[in-house]
């Protein structure tokens, strides 16, 4: 067997294996294979001095399977402990000069290196050494040498076995037949065993016979090819990991010889191969994109359902309660009312008197809405009318005398943002649907991209607008679930909590009866005097005669009678409250402001969302719903979302002119404004109609030293630029960005500054419009004009706002822009007669080459004829009304420019 080769130094000897314990050497003779020559061996029988031998005990310590394995850190207290237990055993080994030079502590793959020395029989040094210094791992052990081993096996069974770190001695001795690199590195035992061959490959067959001893082998794959310069490879893999420990401590380093030529030798080099290979976990995932992508839309889902969204509810309800609202604490309320409010007090002795007086036309509305209010929700209320009619005044004043906790959602700070990601962002914000991700749904259509390239199709993680605002509002409806849950256990416990005092204040009226009437006993007496003849106070004591034995059951008859109507009483008192304040009090109210379905696609995805939300809310009894909006066409998606149930609609229009001019003087008396108004002024508040935006700009011009006059006519000069831009454009190019021709626009003004109502089907039938109903709809839609209803159907056609009629009047007093706009008009006109007498006279040119005679076709040849003559004369007249139209403007334009003339003289005249 060749000699061990020199033990490593103590400074590598730090983390895989401990310092080895060192033997005295200095008696013995250091032979090694290269000491050994073939001409100087001696002859068979003589003593040729010493050789080295080196063993393998396995099962002394656990193989260590990582860093942190806790049994690696539990063994080390142990170490030196075992090693001076084999020491012992092997120490009483005297067998062909057997002595131990070195033991060395293989830790990490659970054993211990022995080196030793022993005197090999003569006869067997020509076989164990060669002269290239090789040794064959397959060659036959020394005899001496297996002497040894089973005087060393004797020795450790009388020993009762190998030491062990848990006591469990189980292990065994192996012949180490090559040199065992003894490394530190953090490389750790697996069942996979690499074999690398320096030299020509060796069978699966040899490599089975050389392995098969240390443990059962599951599977043995074949070398497979690899680059230049590097060593072929198998991979052996064992039924247990012990077993390739110990073939990886016995065979590296072995020969093995070539059968084609003895004389060749391939060495054997061990190392471990982890069972799951580095990154082989990534590589699987991104080779099966198809099975993956689903996988981790699962998992998202998942993550988003059983996380996010109980946390995003949660969030929902804190912002419903106001739980984080500071205005809501009780400390910010002490200091509103004990320092605010004094404070001004002390410096307002006025009492401001309440202004829903001046509106009392908007008590129906407040009544309707406290009515939809104090019930349970079975439909959406609808509160529809122009903007400034008082729509959120009323609301909040309706809110304020309630109790119930309110959600406002406004669609038109939703509707006001560029993109998805933003609007849906933002009604989170409102909700307070927390937290709020805006940002992944960029990151999935990104991902979504590149799923296509890679499978061929979408992963499916990106969302549409629909689906994100479906997703917040479902998570919003669960949180309002949470609110009306939790203010009905509050309700609750205030119920159970009045109970109780009413019980008490029962007993405690009951007690005082008997004391009244004497029959009431006192058990705390008892303590005191005692009982039965003892006792000379208390009730009960002594015998009762009959008349007071009538009396006390009356008594007690009494008493029954009163308690069970006591709790006939308590029963229908919990009823009742049970039903009107812990059913619908707890409720919670969702108010959807500024909602509109037209626009853009944006805006109409997020009408329809909140309508189907909002029927949802309301068949399920969990809110209250009031939608707000400023035109009733708005309803129809409403309507559309609950089918079966009619909306419960609240209508506000102008208030009368009475109410206006109240509203008016009580505002500027509340500002401290002394102001008359005057007869004149009358007339001018009543022009406003009872818009309450307007009624509020001539308060604060009022307020800041203007008179009505001036303030009625410079909202009516403001209405004029604002109609003229949102009706005609500022020029072509915006015009035809709207939704109706000018034309159009034109024939509205015009006639609405000549009555106050017009016939919607007549406006509908005429020129220009020629049944063209969704211009109509536009202009409402923009507050132009307003359409009135009858029995559900478009009736007449009035002014957006009541001011309009005087803007309207004032637009057409404006001869330039009237002979502009008539002039365009005539000139639609025309080219619709001209284009009728080339149609008409087509056909007379075709019905003339007909020969046959008939009355028919006579009638129709009349017809033409009379269609042609109508068409001729209407030109004729248009066109001469332009002529005199155009001849105006010409008029117009020299006097303006003799108007400047005249100026820039004075100018130079006077400065």
């Amino acid at each position: 067997m060749l000699p061990h080769r020199a033990i490593p130094p103590s400074w590598l000897c730090n983390t895989a294996f401990r310092k080895a314990r060192k033997f005295p050497s200095t008696a013995y003779r250091f032979v090694t294979s290269s000491t050994i020559d073939s001409s100087s061996r001696p002859p068979r029988g003589t003593d040729i001095g010493k050789v080295n031998g080196c063993l393998f005990i396995d099962s002394v310590f656990p193989v260590r399977l990582g860093t942190w394995d806790p049994r690696h850190y539990i063994a080390s207290f142990q170490e030196q402990n075992l090693v001076e237990k084999l020491e012992d055993i092997f120490n009483e080994v005297d067998v062909h000069g057997f002595e131990i030079s070195n033991i060395e502590t293989r830790i990490k793959d659970g054993g211990i290196f022995v080196d030793f020395r022993y005197s090999p029989l003569t006869g067997s040094i020509p076989e164990q050494y060669r002269t290239d210094g090789h040794k064959s791992a397959l060659a036959s052990p020394d005899p001496a040498l297996v002497d040894i081993e089973q005087a060393l096996v004797q020795s450790i069974n009388a020993k009762g076995g190998v030491p062990s770190w848990i006591k469990w001695k189980r292990g065994r001795l192996w012949r180490v037949k090559g040199s065992p690199w003894r490394e530190d590195l953090r490389r750790y035992a697996s069942p996979i065993l690499r074999i690398s061959f320096e030299g020509p490959d060796v069978g699966e067959e040899r490599v089975w016979q050389i392995l098969r001893p240390y443990g059962r082998i599951r599977d043995i794959k074949p070398p497979t090819p690899v680059p230049a310069g590097t060593q072929r490879f198998i991979l052996v893999t064992f039924e247990r990991m012990a077993s390739a420990t110990i073939a990886h401590s016995c065979i590296h380093g072995a020969y093995i010889p070539s059968p084609a030529d003895p004389k060749t030798f391939t060495r054997l080099h061990t190392g471990y191969e982890l069972p799951i290979k580095p990154h082989v976990i990534r590589d699987w995932l991104t080779s099966h994109p198809r099975i993956v992508f689903p996988i981790i839309v699962f998992l998202i889902g998942a993550l988003t359902y059983t996380v996010f969204d109980p946390i995003r509810a949660i969030a929902v309800e804190a912002k419903v309660m106001g739980w984080f609202d500071y205005r809501t604490f009780a400390l910010t309320k002490w200091i509103r009312h004990n320092g605010v409010t004094k404070v001004g007090e002390i410096f307002d002795d006025d009492k401001s008197p309440n202004d829903t007086s001046a509106w009392e036309d908007r008590k129906k509305a407040e009544n309707t809405l406290q009515s939809y209010l104090s019930d349970y929700p079975t439909t959406i209320t609808f509160v529809h009318g122009p903007a400034g009619s008082g729509k959120s005044r009323l609301l909040r004043s309706v809110l304020e005398r309630s109790d119930k906790r309110t959600i406002v959602i406004d669609c038109q700070e939703i509707y006001s943002r560029g993109t998805d990601a933003v609007m849906v962002k933002s009604l989170a914000d409102q909700t307070g649907y927390w937290p709020m991700f805006s940002f992944l749904n960029s990151f999935y259509n990104l991902v979504d991209l590149a799923s296509v390239g890679l499978i061929g199709q979408k992963a499916g993680l990106s969302s549409s607008l629909e689906d994100q605002v479906s997703r917040v509002l479902g998570v919003v409806g669960q949180g309002l679930r949470r609110v009306s849950s939790s203010r009905r256990k509050e309700a609750e416990r205030r119920i159970e909590w009045t109970q109780n005092e009413e019980k008490i204040v029962l007993a405690e009226a009951q007690r005082r009866e008997n004391i009244r009437r004497g029959v009431w006993h006192d058990g705390r007496i008892d303590c005191i005097a005692g009982n039965g003849l003892m006792s000379e106070l208390g009730v009960g004591i002594e015998g009762f005669g009959g008349n007071d034995e009538e009396a006390l059951q009356q008594d007690r008859d009494e008493d029954v009678e009163i308690l069970a109507r006591a709790e006939l009483n308590e029963k229908v008192r919990k009823e009742r409250k049970y039903k009107s304040v812990q059913e619908v009090e707890a409720l919670p109210v969702v108010v959807i402001k500024n909602y509109d379905t037209s626009g853009k696609s944006g805006k109409a995805v997020i009408a329809a969302a909140l309508a189907d939300w909002s029927a949802d809310l309301i068949t399920t009894n969990i809110a209250h719903v009031i939608v707000v909006s400023d035109n009733r066409e708005n309803a129809k998606r409403l309507a559309k979302a609950l089918p079966t149930k009619p909306l419960n609609a609240v209508e506000l229009s102008d208030v009368d002119p009475a109410s206006s001019l109240r509203y008016i003087k009580q505002k500027l008396q509340d500002a401290g404004v002394d102001y008359d108004i005057s007869p004149e002024e009358t007339k001018l508040i009543e022009r406003l109609g009872g818009r309450a935006s307007d009624l509020d700009t001539i308060i604060h011009k009022v307020h800041a030293g203007q008179n009505v006059t001036e303030g009625v006519e410079d909202i009516i000069q403001r209405g004029v630029a604002e109609l003229r831009k949102n009706a005609f454009g500022d020029d072509s190019e915006d015009a035809e960005r709207l939704a109706w021709t000018r034309q159009q626009a034109w024939t509205i003004v015009r006639l609405l500054a000549q009555k106050d109502k017009l016939q919607y089907y007549q406006v509908l039938l005429d020129f220009p419009f020629k049944g063209n109903e969704n211009a109509l709809r536009a202009m409402e839609h923009a507050e132009l004009i307003s359409i009135s209803t009858v029995n559900g159907r478009p009736w007449t056609i009035g002014p957006g706002k009541p001011i309009h009629r005087y803007v309207f009047e004032r637009l057409l007093s404006d001869r330039v822009f009237q002979a502009t706009q008539e002039i365009a008009c005539n000139e639609l006109i025309i080219s619709g007669a001209e284009s009728t007498i080339k149609s008409a006279e087509a056909e007379l040119v075709m019905l003339k080459d007909i020969s046959i005679k008939s009355k028919k076709l006579d009638v129709r040849v009349n017809d033409l004829t009379t269609k042609l003559q109508d068409a001729s004369r209407k030109i004729g007249t248009l066109e001469n009304r332009n002529r005199r139209l155009k001849d105006e403007l010409s008029v117009n334009e020299e006097s303006k420019k003799d108007e400047e003339k005249q100026a820039t003289k004075r100018w130079w005249l006077f400065g």
